[in-house]
């Protein structure tokens, strides 16, 4: 069997990785992902882009990609779309036009149910297998039959959960994985570590090359240095995090920490007018749907600031914030992994 997979995301590729251990022997893969689980048309690392401004700068390259996978589906049994809706459901419309029988799963989905609720018929009718990480989702859907929540692939990847919490002395940063959040992070970040004066590690994505982490990063020489991010997670007191995947994981390893981000001015407009939701942190967004108060603190813009990082540092309440870690594992139930592989596998 030939997939076409569609994984544009540094996290979605994460996700990939641990995908294809439970995909049968047979199966190859083609199309945009990390170049390490295969032999990709696009290897993710060439097409990064952060904001709605970046993709606006980048859109007659992406059209042309677009046209490029419509056209290597030709080649494909099935079509695994992951993460990424801005470029992968206008590919899944494209595809199923020109294709109509080939099958089309969506893993990771596009988070209508937050942006725009109009998004889902198209959804609906785009793709054939909705596979949902979210326990809450399949209830903005009207076609029950093609969606179903399969888990979350956090609880396939990460092995060692806190029981109690950690007095090792260490801090970990977590500045994102796009160039721009890295940047504005970062002089932040180091300041903090001069006020904290415990031992500070930088966790760095493992794709990144030395000559990339200099320029981007700039002189991190005060900081131990990183790739593992579950295992650096699971032994430090505390954690400063961008927003992303690396916040849910933080939540559900134990390890309290403080979401700090910070947008382009026009990004964060067009996002707060058009994203219908109390918090841009996964784990805040689990509780609130359960009914309960965030288990983190989120910073967004200009309350990014050295001491309103502090201020969260020294007065997070960490029993209460482990307390909660528990329920939202259980919450989330199991991991999604063999699940998937198994829909995938099977023929169509």
């Amino acid at each position: 069997m030939t997939l076409l997979v569609c994984a544009l995301e540094t996290s979605s590729n994460i996700h990939l990785k641990e995908l294809k251990k439970y995909l049968n022997d047979d199966i190859e893969l083609i199309g945009i992902f990390d170049k390490s689980l295969g032999n990709p048309k696009y290897d993710i690392s060439d097409l990064a882009v952060m904001g709605f401004v970046d993709v606006v700068k980048k859109l007659p390259f992406f059209l042309k990609l677009n046209n490029e996978m419509v056209e290597l589906a030709s080649k494909a049994d099935k079509i695994l779309l992951m993460d990424n809706s801005g470029f992968n459901l206008p590919l899944a419309k494209k595809i199923k036009k020109k294709y109509p029988n080939k099958q089309i799963l969506y893993y990771i989905l596009p988070q209508a149910w937050a942006w725009k609720k109009k998004r889902i018929p198209v959804i609906e009718k785009a793709c054939d297998k909705l596979l949902s990480i979210l326990p809450f989702e399949r209830n903005f859907y009207t076609q029950k039959d093609k969606i179903q929540y399969v888990g979350h692939p956090l609880l396939d990847e990460i092995t060692t959960f806190k029981q109690e919490l950690s007095h090792s002395g260490k801090i970990a940063f977590m500045p994102g994985s796009r160039k721009g959040e890295i940047t504005k992070l970062m002089p932040i970040f180091k300041e903090v570590v001069l006020q904290i004066k415990k031992e500070a590690i930088l966790i760095i994505p493992p794709h990144f090359t030395q000559e990339y982490i200099d320029e981007v990063y700039g002189d991190i020489s005060q900081f131990t240095i990183t790739t593992d991010a579950h295992q650096t997670l699971e032994t430090v007191d505390f954690a400063f995090i961008c927003s992303g995947t690396a916040t849910l994981e933080a939540s559900l390893i134990g390890t309290p920490f403080v979401l700090s981000y910070i947008a382009k001015p026009l990004d964060y407009f067009i996002a707060k007018n058009l994203v219908k939701i109390k918090y841009i942190g996964l784990a805040n967004i689990f509780f609130d749907k359960m009914g309960k108060e965030s288990i983190h603190k989120e910073l967004i813009q200009e309350k990014v600031t050295v001491e309103n990082l502090l201020d969260e540092y020294n007065n997070i309440d960490k029993e209460k914030f482990l307390i909660k870690s528990k329920i939202l594992r259980t919450y989330l139930q199991n991991g999604s992994s063999k699940t998937v592989a198994n829909i995938i596998n099977q023929a169509y």
